[in-house]
């Protein structure tokens, strides 16, 4: 095979270097970690409730205080505390860095 025929292999892109990098750890050492701390929990429905996690179950079940939701980005209401059943959770994500 000549060398003007031979097909040139790309390299994957080094992530390594990016801006954005992956943390290593499973989504349970994740939930350990934001106990307490501020989150976003995303419902099914779109609806975000941003506050204080208390304290969640193996089901996700979620305790949370100084709860406010969000619906359409838009404040809707202020709840001192707030309990969301596990199977309505679409996504937690932490506010704190």
């Amino acid at each position: 095979m000549s060398d003007t025929a031979s097909a040139k292999v790309q390299q994957p892109a080094d992530f390594t270097s990016s801006k954005q990098q992956v943390k290593a750890g499973s989504p349970n050492d994740f939930l350990k970690s934001v106990i307490g701390k501020k989150v976003i929990v995303r419902l099914n429905s779109g609806i975000d409730y941003h506050g204080t996690l208390s304290c969640l179950d193996g089901y996700m079940n979620i305790a949370m205080e100084d709860t406010e939701e969000f619906v359409d980005g838009a404040l809707k209401s202020a709840y001192g505390d707030a309990f969301i059943r596990g199977n309505n959770v679409l996504y937690i994500t932490s506010l704190d860095a």
